[in-house]
């Protein structure tokens, strides 16, 4: 696209084989036939592209607070309402057909998507009067435009029937009223995400019917960095048996009873690299000055002496998003469980680190520090809040979230080489922008389920690992990293997420226990995260160093015929590649 300005080109759908067809057209040839799009040696690989100069507007109504719609005008307070979101473009004077706002308006797409418990569907356009609300249901308007600033969103409220069944697509009920919204009112309030209330206003009169409250999403392509077609890996999986993932290296050691080597450092990475580890799984965040960071919880506990006695200590617990780098190395660290247990061993047998087992790595010294053969599963860091209202780690604000990912998505790009990346969050609209920002790494939905071992959470996306598969076909991302105590009582949820095309990772305590883990490895699971993986696992290499040593991983993507977890190709093994298996441990993305 060139409207007077510079060429800006919009991917919207895109072949992603990992070894592409390659076309050589003769000189005087302008038209070749070059088959089906997508379609290469039998096999269909097609993705959706990645915003590269369009931003991304999502408007969500949902019932996890509590109801969107609240009417207050006595005629209409038992009366059901179906919703549709019109759009239009702020008008400009004189503007001509050739000009750049001709060129935004034209590229600007409004569609709608709907996930519940029972299922998925993903964007399409709206009925003629548009969908009821349901309260077990997270419905999501999105828009595409190169124009953020200056579009005109109106809901259109229709009343139905409320003695008749509701079918989608019959006669119009009647128009009853509009909420208006203007892009400009949060787009340039510099907030990525929020909650607005407009007031739904008769259709005929200027009386106010009630409010419609909308959670918005803005989502902008990463900035100083461009993504190419060369390689992606967003929803390409090689299925063997069940991958062993180094839980914050080799093992959580605040909860262990015995720990000879800090988590998240980079001396517990290159252990659970010595043992046979495919990943090694870690959560990352930004200091107060912006670096991308390793260290589990939001918070971190500091220490100072009481006066005038110089064998007691206090502690007080900060959050890590307040301290910069370089403060974060000076720390003498405990665990936040330490403020119940009022336990300073930590503290007080802390003897001056080197470098491998200082906390607070940053990422880039990781990539540096771990052999490139060990993959990636990169948490990222972000605020939970509970279904009681309260916050995790009581930090209700965080950072902006399109600055945040593109810090973190810039270092990992620019430092990966060919390491296997795997994305994960708890934050469902994390995993969104990840997707949307980039087309290189995959990202899983990290899920707690339905358990008592947590605190329910307020967003329903984040409610049941039901919900949690059908967000991730929705948006089309690799899969889900579910809670092990959810899984263990429905071991069909692995086969089931598999069956709809999503890999499924495990994470929890339970996942320490070895007969747990050979329940979960005979049903099928795609990765295991655990504990303590060097008590486990003698010294050996792991699954990809044993293929790189056993043969060309080239070689082993041509003979596959499909690049994804299950479509197009669901049976396994694959049958374009030869049926032996390669040993115990897993894969996952290959990236030579």
């Amino acid at each position: 696209m060139n409207a007077g300005g510079p060429c800006q080109v919009i991917v919207n759908r895109w072949e992603t084989h990992q070894l592409p067809r390659s076309l050589s057209p003769s000189e005087p040839e302008l038209v070749v036939d070059d088959g089906h799009f997508g379609v290469h040696d039998g096999a269909e690989c097609v993705d959706s592209g990645w915003l590269t100069c369009q931003t991304e507007i999502r408007l969500r109504l949902h019932y996890s607070v509590k109801p969107p719609v609240s009417i207050t005008k006595k005629k209409f307070k038992t009366s059901r309402f179906r919703l549709k979101l019109m759009l239009e473009g702020v008008e400009e004077e004189e503007e001509e057909e050739e000009s750049p706002s001709s060129w935004h308006k034209m590229t600007t797409t409004l569609e709608m998507s709907m996930i519940s418990d029972d299922g998925y569907k993903s964007r399409h356009s709206q009925p003629e009067c548009g969908y009821a609300l349901e309260p077990s249901r997270w419905t999501e308007y999105t828009i595409h435009t190169m124009d953020p600033d200056n579009l005109v969103l109106t809901f259109e409220f229709f009343e139905e029937d409320l003695s008749e069944t509701v079918v989608q697509g019959d006669a119009h009920p009647g128009h009853v009223g509009t909420a208006c919204l203007l892009s400009s009112s949060f787009v340039e309030s510099g907030k990525d995400l929020g909650v607005v209330t407009l007031p739904i206003m008769s259709r005929n009169s200027r009386q106010t019917l009630g409010k419609v409250r909308v959670d918005y999403l803005v989502t902008r392509p990463i900035q100083g960095l461009q993504c190419d077609m060369s390689r992606s890996f967003t929803k390409y999986w090689r299925k063997r048996s069940a991958l062993d993932v180094g839980h914050r290296g080799a093992g959580s050691t605040h909860a262990a009873k015995h720990h000879k080597i800090r988590e998240n450092t980079i001396a517990s990475f290159l252990s659970a690299a010595n043992h046979g580890a495919a990943y090694v799984e870690f959560d990352v965040h930004l200091s107060k000055d912006l670096v991308p960071v390793v260290y589990h919880d939001l918070t971190c506990c500091i220490s100072t002496k009481k006066k005038n006695d110089k064998t007691s200590m206090l502690l007080f617990e900060v959050p890590v998003k307040d301290l910069t780098f370089d403060q974060l190395q000076l720390l003498k660290l405990a665990h936040t469980t330490a403020l119940d247990t009022h336990d300073h061993k930590d503290l007080q047998d802390e003897e001056e680190y080197i470098d491998e087992h200082q906390p607070f790595p940053s990422l880039p010294q990781i990539f540096q520090s771990v052999p490139e053969n060990v993959g990636f599963n990169i948490e990222l860091k972000w605020i939970s809040q509970f279904k009681d209202g309260s916050w995790d780690a009581n930090l209700s604000t965080y950072f902006n979230m399109n600055q945040f990912l593109d810090i973190i998505l810039t270092c990992v790009l620019q430092n990966a080489g060919n390491r296997r990346i795997i994305f994960s969050c708890f934050d469902p609209d994390v995993c969104t922008m990840v997707r949307q920002k980039q087309n290189k790494y995959p990202i899983l939905f990290l899920t707690q389920g339905v358990t008592q071992l947590y605190p329910e959470l307020m967003d329903i996306r984040c409610q049941s690992t039901k919900i949690a598969m059908s967000f991730a076909q929705s948006e089309n991302i690799l899969g889900i990293s579910a809670h092990t105590d959810e899984l263990l009582k429905n071991m069909e949820f692995i086969g089931e997420a598999q069956s709809k095309g999503l890999v499924v990772f495990c994470w929890g305590d339970y996942n320490n226990d070895h007969e747990n883990r050979r329940k979960l490895r005979e049903h099928g699971i795609d990765g295991l995260i655990y504990d303590r993986i060097c008590e486990d696992k003698l010294e050996q290499s792991n699954i990809f160093k044993m293929e790189e040593q056993g043969g060309n991983l080239k070689e082993v993507i041509q003979t596959c015929a499909c690049s994804t977890y299950s479509i197009p190709c669901s049976s396994f093994p694959c049958p374009g590649r030869p049926s032996e298996t390669n040993g115990e441990s897993d894969s996952g993305l290959s990236s030579s």
